[in-house]
């Protein structure tokens, strides 16, 4: 029994270079892979170079149709959800507090860089459940469709309350083809056949 008291439970560490040398190398690796992601973001952003500033979100607009208070996701180019956009700061998520207008869409994000897409630049919405490398549940992400410099661009947010993404989708639609209306007179004759000489 005396023996077995005797007996150390471990081995004292002995070998504390190796020690050292394991936690320098961990470190080095950890360093080397933000580095390469820095560069890639580097990278990104002098390619989409190109790419303009997107308009500032207006200090007023008219009476707001729809408010949603939720998480900016991200913003990828148009159906290819794994894109990401990174200039002028899309790329950046954060929280955002969407309000839809006659005017267009506002996106304000406290966090980050605010920006507005008119309503003549939107080209649609939809729900899905990725953008950006970021996974939802099936529906969980509004993605507005919209257009900055001839480049189609996909945005997608995360309300607080999901249930209201679909009022968004509709929104929008009705919004798109109300200004169209507007815009293309030729629209509101459809439904009036020429009746000359009736």
């Amino acid at each position: 029994m005396r023996l077995l008291a005797q007996t150390p439970h471990s081995a004292p560490v002995t070998h504390v270079g190796d020690l050292i040398g394991w936690t320098i190398g961990i470190l080095l690796v950890i360093a080397l892979v933000y580095w390469l992601m820095r560069q890639g973001w580097q990278w990104r952003r002098t390619v989409q170079s190109g790419l303009p500033v997107p308009a500032a979100a207006p200090s007023r607009t008219t009476e707001p149709i729809l408010e949603l208070e939720g998480r900016y996701a991200g913003t990828t180019t148009a159906g290819n959800w794994l894109d990401r956009v990174v200039a002028h700061r899309l790329g950046e998520r954060s929280l955002v507090e969407l309000t839809l207008s006659a005017e267009g869409l506002t996106v304000v994000r406290p966090a980050s860089q605010s920006f507005f897409v008119p309503v003549e630049d939107l080209r649609g919405a939809r729900l899905d459940k990725g953008i950006a490398g970021k996974v939802f549940p099936e529906g969980g992400l509004l993605v507005v469709t919209w257009e900055l410099g001839g480049k189609q661009l996909d945005s997608g947010f995360r309300g607080d309350h999901a249930s209201e993404h679909d009022n968004w989708v509709t929104a929008i639609e009705v919004l798109m083809r109300a200004h169209a209306k507007v815009t293309d007179p030729s629209q509101n004759d459809t439904n009036h056949p020429n009746v000359e000489g009736a």
